[in-house]
């Protein structure tokens, strides 16, 4: 992970790059080479060595992409290293979500992959707003696991999981508040205890609470290195909220600055500078990588009960509270997620876009996945295009 701080500068860089293998910020897998003990044997005596129940899904997920990866779904060719590699990556991702994020207790045998996982797990990226596109590219890698292990047909049209596009479109507005307090979590007593367990985990979920980070931005954050005062922060002086900013880099490498001008975000930060075991150092573990911080965090997570199955939240409910509270600070009426009354589209314009802005997002619009649609119509002034926000994400799909 590049962790300069961004300026008008370009710097040139080498094209290889050594990496630290402490750094949270990469985490390469190169394609396993084909052991020689399989020499000479088919893929059905492969992998008959490895019975269902008795071998660790995982490795039996190792053995079907060191056998099939490089297969096409559909023609008789092999596909690019981009695209084995992605496709790897989301196998390993996915059945490890099935545990983590779906709420599976435990991670199925590949070739026993049923229905229920793929729809919980379709709800779960419905849930994080992922692109219609996304998500049937999601479906497509699992058609083609299936067919590797001779389930052709197992996984349906896109339709059969509810990814109609007019289904979609009512998933981009949050339809319910998913923070933490909506479903009756007490944050602060249960980051006390995660703090207990795991100190650097619980020093991420407050600086998630204070600040509504991504939990990968968490990890990443350095809460020294990534604190400065207003005046080199390059943002106009008309636009100063605080004496010093936290930059964040989101989705994309896109930086935004975030005020630290209240109390909440100053204790969460000095706690955090507590934590870290030297000026330039990141809160995630130092012996971990970046997949490992993020897996030990969620572990930390799902064995204080935070999950979709058991409390109905996950860690992302937390920036969805600080969302919601944003937007309630400028509307001064809670959101309509949270079953706020109308407000003048002018207020409803501006709270959205002070949500969109601490979000990293630039549209207004963007906020109706954290807030909901404004009540009595779209987002914003009609026909009045949003001003730009300094560092922040201008997709217009509304990422969480």
């Amino acid at each position: 992970m590049s962790d300069a701080i961004p300026s008008n500068t370009v710097r040139r860089s080498s094209r290889r790059r050594l990496q630290d293998p402490a750094s949270p910020g990469r985490s390469n897998q190169q394609q396993p080479a084909r052991p020689q003990g399989w020499a000479g044997k088919t893929p059905q005596e492969i992998l008959a060595r490895y019975q269902p129940g008795k071998a660790p899904p995982l490795k039996v997920l190792e053995v079907l992409i060191k056998l099939f990866n490089t297969q096409h779904t559909a023609l008789e060719k092999t596909v690019s290293h981009k695209t084995r590699q992605e496709r790897a990556q989301f196998l390993r991702r996915f059945f490890r979500d099935l545990k983590q994020q779906a709420g599976f207790k435990t991670v199925p045998d590949p070739r026993n992959l049923g229905q229920k996982h793929i729809h919980a797990m379709v709800q779960v990226w419905q849930q994080a707003h992922l692109a219609p596109a996304t998500i049937q590219t999601y479906l497509s890698f699992l058609r083609g696991l299936a067919m590797w292990m001779g389930k052709h047909g197992f996984v349906r049209k896109p339709g059969h999981y509810g990814l109609s596009l007019e289904e979609y479109q009512r998933h981009e507005s949050a339809q319910r508040d998913k923070s933490w307090t909506a479903q009756g979590i007490d944050a602060e007593a249960v980051i006390a205890e995660v703090c207990k367990f795991d100190l650097r985990v619980g020093a991420s979920l407050r600086l998630m609470s204070a600040l509504g980070l991504r939990r990968k931005e968490s990890v990443q954050f350095r809460p020294f290195q990534h604190v400065m005062p207003f005046s080199e922060t390059g943002l106009p002086e008309n636009q100063q909220q605080a004496d010093r900013y936290a930059w964040v880099k989101g989705k994309g490498g896109r930086v935004r600055w975030i005020p630290l001008d209240s109390p909440v975000h100053l204790a969460a930060l000095e706690f955090a500078q507590g934590v870290v075991d030297s000026r330039d150092a990141h809160m995630g573990d130092p012996r971990r990588d970046l997949k490992r911080n993020l897996r030990r965090l969620d572990y930390v997570l799902e064995k204080f009960g935070i999950t979709l199955r058991k409390r109905g939240a996950t860690g992302h409910g937390l920036r969805h509270e600080v969302l919601n509270d944003a937007y309630e600070d400028v509307a001064g009426v809670p959101s309509p997620v949270r079953g706020g009354g109308p407000v003048s589209p002018k207020l409803d314009r501006a709270a959205r876009l002070a949500v969109s802005q601490l979000a990293g997002h630039a549209r207004a619009r963007a906020a109706d996945a954290y807030c909901g649609k404004s009540v009595g119509g779209r987002s914003g002034a009609p026909g009045t295009p949003p001003p730009r926000v300094h560092g922040a994400d201008t997709d217009d799909s509304p990422a969480t």
